[in-house]
């Protein structure tokens, strides 16, 4: 096998990764392949050296494997390094390259959303892989303040660059705030009758993201609807980050106008 491309991660039933990269690669005209490789976290270190050893030109990295991989990569880009966490690896000839499109993607999100985020207050749930891509974009649009919601704050403190964590508790207790962001998978299939908050909890932002898209609508969006917010779920950001990868690895940038076509087609499913 060679010259194909894949997704590392832990559970992958559900991803639409595939089609995603198979749009693109179909559009410029590629013959290639996109598999999606369920890896137990004892077996990272040899999957990624067997992709290499197979030929693989390019792979993504999905939960829970963002941050552990990073260790098994030659280099990391700049922009991975400040976020702390890759999804995307480039197999070079100069060896493996780890970056972060997440970022991308997630302003992509916002963008169509008609979020705004500079002056904003945010409040981020969940620490992991993903929200430090969110925190980053945020950070170098303006918003003005960060909050992270975590069930083990102070493991989750150590995590986030010193920003300002507190538990679900506390976030009940808080006072109004403009955006919030689940980067949790609470909420997504085949769980969609959970929310990481409650309603009441909703009620008090005017604008609200979930990066799960399967759903297209969560319980956390759904309270988010009803109460009037301006809202997105993750499908946008999941084909941005793919298109984000795919100029990585092809070394050629694709039109937004492209992202949107695929993604209307994932959306009208």
């Amino acid at each position: 096998m060679s010259n194909f491309y894949g997704l590392i991660g832990e559970k992958l039933g559900h991803s639409l990764s595939p089609r995603i990269h198979g749009g693109v690669l179909e559009r410029i005209g590629e013959d290639s392949t996109y598999s999606l490789f369920e890896i137990k976290r004892e077996n990272l270190a040899a999957a990624v050296a067997g992709m290499k050893a197979m030929g693989c030109r390019g792979a993504n990295v999905t939960i829970p494997y963002k941050i552990d991989v990073m260790k098994f990569l030659d280099r990391i880009a700049p922009e991975a390094e400040r976020i702390g966490a890759i999804n995307t690896i480039a197999f070079t000839e100069d060896g493996l390259v780890g970056y972060n499109t997440d970022y991308y993607g997630f302003g992509l999100t916002l963008k169509q959303a008609g979020i705004e985020v500079e002056g904003k207050s945010a409040v981020i749930l969940g620490p992991g892989g993903a929200a430090k891509a969110v925190l980053e974009y945020l950070c170098d649009n303006g918003v003005s303040e960060v909050t992270f919601v975590s069930r083990n704050p102070e493991g989750a403190a150590k995590k986030v660059n010193g920003r300002s964590v507190i538990s679900y508790c506390e976030l009940e207790a808080m006072e109004k705030k403009d955006i919030i962001i689940n980067c949790t998978p609470c909420g997504m299939h085949p769980a969609t009758d959970a929310s990481p908050v409650s309603r009441e909890v909703v009620e008090k932002f005017s604008a609200a993201v979930d990066l799960i898209y399967n759903p297209a609508e969560t319980l956390f969006l759904r309270h988010a609807r009803e109460a009037g917010l301006t809202s997105a779920n993750g499908l946008f950001m999941l084909v941005g980050q793919a298109a984000a990868a795919q100029e990585i690895w092809h070394g050629q940038k694709f039109s937004e106008e492209m992202i949107e076509e695929i993604y209307n087609e994932l959306k009208g499913d």
